[in-house]
């Protein structure tokens, strides 16, 4: 079976590709579902638990950015990575992430979203 260099190389907004592309796409996964099921009108809150190497990590490899970005309905090979910081500011600001760029959930990073540093 050949190999392409597309099989090799993902697209992501890094610094970690390693660390945003995958937890990137299962957020939007997981908002994909939530619609599917009707759920996403219904979503009032969501929290956020990093393991393993993504919580170990921290912020430093991006994987914080990348499952907000994919909540908000962004994939990593389709994302304008010009318009990231912005994406990111606004949810800041407003303390309200825009699920799947439909519903309106309140989200305060410092408490909804937490690195789990186990050992």
């Amino acid at each position: 079976m050949p190999t392409s260099v597309f099989d090799i190389f993902k697209v992501g907004i890094g610094p970690s590709s390693s660390h945003t592309v995958g937890p990137m796409k299962a957020a939007w996964h997981f908002a994909q579902a939530l619609a599917a099921t009707d759920a996403l009108g219904q979503s009032r809150r969501i929290q956020i638990d990093l393991h393993g190497s993504l919580g170990a990590t921290g912020k430093g490899h991006g994987s914080d950015r990348a499952v907000l970005l994919g909540l908000m309905g962004y994939a990593p090979g389709t994302v304008d990575p010009d318009g990231v910081e912005s994406h990111l500011q606004q949810l800041n600001q407003s303390q309200t992430l825009l699920l799947l760029g439909q519903q309106h959930v309140p989200l305060n990073e410092a408490n909804d979203l937490q690195f789990h540093r186990e050992p």
